[in-house]
């Protein structure tokens, strides 16, 4: 499949989990594709490595415009590089707090801010962000996680209103718990990590966790003219975790 030849992409946090399933998916589908991440040689051809803290604004604007650059312009921005946190409003001290909030929200507003003009320069300017189900619904032991992924939620509309006239689409993705190396590591510190993925997959109506390929193909979705006409939405890619409210399983 080719329908993205000649676009030129750009992933953030794209050397591992749903940012590697997304920069291969656009590679896959004919897109040249850039990925900004701290450990860039992680990925290898056809991907194009470049390092970047998205903490960092000098960071990110070097790494922007070397990236666009060499790839002769830029089409669709994935804003994907994010942490997450685990507890309650007690759990997580103001450092923490202002750490995650600044690499999940304002790690965005860099990279968008520094990829702005070669986005205008696009006959087919896409943002997509990567939000989560947090958003959108209370989980237990996620506040601050929570917080950081509602203000993507609003930050993606805002950016969509900004920016509709100038051309360019912004929308994000709300993916469930997905099998990622981050969840992994979670597992990992839990008290009994198999009853802890059970759980996590029983949260789900589907039965089982997201995979990062699966929040890819809705990433690449939104990124490719066939959502010409989508902007300012939230697609979740949850198994259902939002939207449904199933009564418990007969016995």
């Amino acid at each position: 499949m080719s329908e993205l030849s000649g676009l030129k992409a750009l992933v953030t946090g794209g050397a591992s989990g749903i940012g590697r399933a997304t920069a291969d998916l656009l590679a896959e589908r004919g897109a040249d594709v850039a990925v900004l991440d701290l450990d860039p040689t992680a990925v290898g051809e056809p991907l194009r490595g470049y390092k970047a803290d998205v903490s960092d604004d000098v960071s990110v604007r070097a790494a922007v415009a070397a990236a666009a650059e060499d790839l002769g312009g830029l089409d669709i921005l994935v804003n994907n590089a994010g942490i997450g946190a685990v507890g309650t409003v007690e759990d997580n001290d103001d450092e923490l707090w202002q750490w995650v909030l600044d690499v999940n929200v304002v790690g965005m507003v860099r990279t968008t801010r520094a990829a702005l003009p070669h986005l205008r320069a696009s006959a087919h300017a896409a943002v997509v962000n990567t939000c989560s189900i947090a958003a959108t619904a209370g989980l237990q032991q996620r506040a601050l996680y929570s917080a950081s992924k509602g203000a993507v939620l609003s930050l993606t509309l805002a950016m969509a209103a900004d920016h509709v006239r100038e051309g360019i689409r912004v929308n994000c993705v709300n993916p469930g718990t997905a099998d990622t190396p981050w969840v992994g590591r979670l597992l990992d510190q839990a008290a009994d990590p198999t009853a802890e993925r059970a759980a996590l997959n029983a949260r789900q109506p589907m039965g089982r966790l997201v995979s990062a390929e699966e929040v890819a193909a809705a990433i690449v979705y939104l990124a490719s003219p066939a959502a010409a006409s989508v902007t300012g939405t939230a697609l979740a890619v949850d198994g259902g975790m939002q939207g449904l409210r199933l009564r418990p399983e007969a016995r």
